[in-house]
């Protein structure tokens, strides 16, 4: 029978975050592939975990996951590691777990720590709906659309960054989005773990003069919704009535449907969008 490819979700910096199930795991598979086998066998020597190490990272994601492919077909249980937190976040294990999938092999997620989440509910800001950037961009018409598009993004939003990039990164999200309330996240679960709730100019004003340390996680309110209604009503009021209801029927809609999504867009009754027109048309 073909073996199986385990996630295993390991500490952010705590280590008595592991769990009892990925340390068996960890212990009982035929393999482990880890992000940076340097880092990862810190962790499996405190541990005493012997299992055989791989590395499987961003330069060999496609070529080594065949390999491990093949293994797996071979019969042997392989763990993926990453150096903090679950695999398939921000890292390779995606194409791995594609991979495994496209070639019928067997995969399964032991849940952990994940830097995104831990931060995300420590933040303070709503939970309820989020997105998770990862890292932005660093090629500047793609770090532009992914601004455009966090624009009008009304969850909150969760980015990933390194502390010798964050002042850029704060500034064009300022530039770019206006002025929001976040918290930066660092040493998660460590000793000296802070969540500093501020403003994106508080923040880069803030570590214009104090040295950024440690992988940052940004967490960033989302847009207002009454404040993104109150713009979308001021730009249809721009037009005419008569001009937005010629926005919706040379898309096809019927004269009735197109009333009454002009009246919604306008926060009016379609009464008076019915009386305005006749008016236009007297």
């Amino acid at each position: 029978m073909a073996g199986k490819l385990y996630l295993c979700a390991t500490p952010i910096g705590n280590l008595e975050d592991i769990t009892l199930r990925v340390l068996r795991t960890l212990k009982e598979v035929d393999l482990i592939a880890a992000e940076d086998t340097r880092n990862s066998i810190h962790l499996l020597n405190h541990f005493e975990i012997r299992t055989p190490l791989t590395s499987y990272h961003e330069y060999n994601r496609i070529e080594k996951a065949y390999q491990l492919v093949e293994k797996m077909r071979a019969g042997k249980n392989v763990a993926l590691i990453t150096d903090a937190g679950t695999p398939g976040i921000s890292d390779p294990g995606e194409d791995l777990v594609r991979i495994c999938y496209e070639q019928g092999i067997e995969v399964t997620s032991l849940p952990g720590p994940a830097a995104c989440i831990t931060a995300l509910t420590l933040s303070g800001l709503p939970t309820r709906r989020f997105a998770f950037e990862a890292f932005l961009p660093r090629e500047k018409k793609e770090r532009e659309a992914v601004l455009e598009e966090l624009k009008t993004d009304t969850r909150t939003v969760v980015i990933y960054e390194a502390p010798h990039h964050l002042i850029s990164t704060l500034k064009d999200l300022h530039f770019a989005l206006g002025e929001r309330k976040i918290a930066i996240c660092r040493e998660l679960t460590k000793r000296f773990e802070t969540a500093f709730r501020t403003t994106l100019s508080e923040a880069a004003a803030w570590y214009e003069t104090h040295e950024a340390r440690g992988e940052c996680v940004i967490v960033m309110e989302g847009r207002s919704r009454a404040e993104l209604v109150r713009e979308q009503q001021q730009s249809w009021e721009r037009l005419s009535v008569k001009e937005h209801m010629e926005h919706y029927l040379s898309q096809g809609m019927d004269r009735k449907n197109a009333m009454k999504q002009v009246a919604k867009d306008r926060g009016v009754g379609k009464r008076e969008i019915y009386q305005q027109l006749l008016a236009t048309e007297e």
